[in-house]
């Protein structure tokens, strides 16, 4: 059955560790939908502008020419997860904003039989490249809020940290409620990042409020980026320019 799009009025944090700390807490505003379904409200879209939309094409393989859920369901089945009638595949992302969209991080996730068996971490960085990681349980099992599932760090997101050490990812989809975390840690230095909010479901309403409190839309995100960049220059964090991208989009 289709699902309507929900609406995660949420906040992330980022906290880094180690010999330069810097910690922030922004409102954010996402979308969890099913990934094949155009339903919505008015105000909302699929593959067609509007106030808010979700486009294939910036989802799904690479950046600005994404396949969308043919490219998820292409991924999860390379690696013994084929879908089939029991399964839901979902997208949790920033929605475009008036035609406007920058996604640090979205998401690609699988339910079965109301869990969560499989997740697709889909990363993007200020330079225009773009990485995967693949997210599960041998076996596909349930994911659990206390599981927290591995990958080596292949992927330049911040030039104040260097390609090398670990992610721990954790996920929880509960009924009302969804949390995602991410620790990243190479040797004393670390970063530990969120995203949390509660699940309601997607109206005008909704998106008219989010228009109110953000209006800038993906403006913002990138104006914060680059904030906290400038906070790390003035307190001398080393900078390591852009390593050549992997070569394959998705590692995990």
């Amino acid at each position: 059955m289709t699902r309507w799009p929900e609406h995660i009025a949420g906040h992330t944090t980022h906290a880094r560790k180690g010999r330069i700390a810097n910690a922030f807490r922004y409102g954010v505003d996402y979308v969890l939908m099913d990934a094949d379904s155009a339903s919505g409200p008015s105000l909302f879209s699929r593959n067609r502008f509007n106030l808010f939309a979700v486009h294939d094409r910036d989802h799904g393989g690479s950046r600005g020419r994404g396949r969308g859920a043919a490219w998820a369901r292409e991924v999860l089945a390379a690696r013994g997860c084929a879908l089939d009638a029991r399964d839901t595949l979902l997208l949790l992302t920033q929605p475009r904003f008036l035609g406007k969209v920058f996604n640090p991080v979205s998401f690609w996730m699988v339910e079965r039989d109301g869990d969560l068996i499989a997740v697709i971490a889909e990363v993007n960085n200020t330079f225009g490249d773009r990485h995967c990681y693949f997210c599960s349980k041998p076996g596909f099992a349930a994911i659990r809020p206390d599981d927290r599932i591995e990958a080596d760090k292949i992927f330049h997101v911040s030039p104040f940290q260097t390609v090398s050490g670990s992610y721990r990812f954790g996920f929880v989809l509960g009924q009302d409620r969804l949390a995602i975390s991410i620790d990243f840690r190479d040797g004393d230095e670390g970063l530990r990042a969120t995203l949390s909010g509660p699940r309601r479901r997607l109206g005008n309403r909704s998106i008219l409020g989010v228009m109110l409190r953000r209006p800038l839309g993906s403006v913002r995100t990138i104006a914060l980026i680059h904030w906290q960049a400038l906070r790390l220059v003035l307190k001398r964090a080393p900078y390591h320019p852009r390593p050549t991208p992997p070569v394959k989009d998705v590692s995990g």
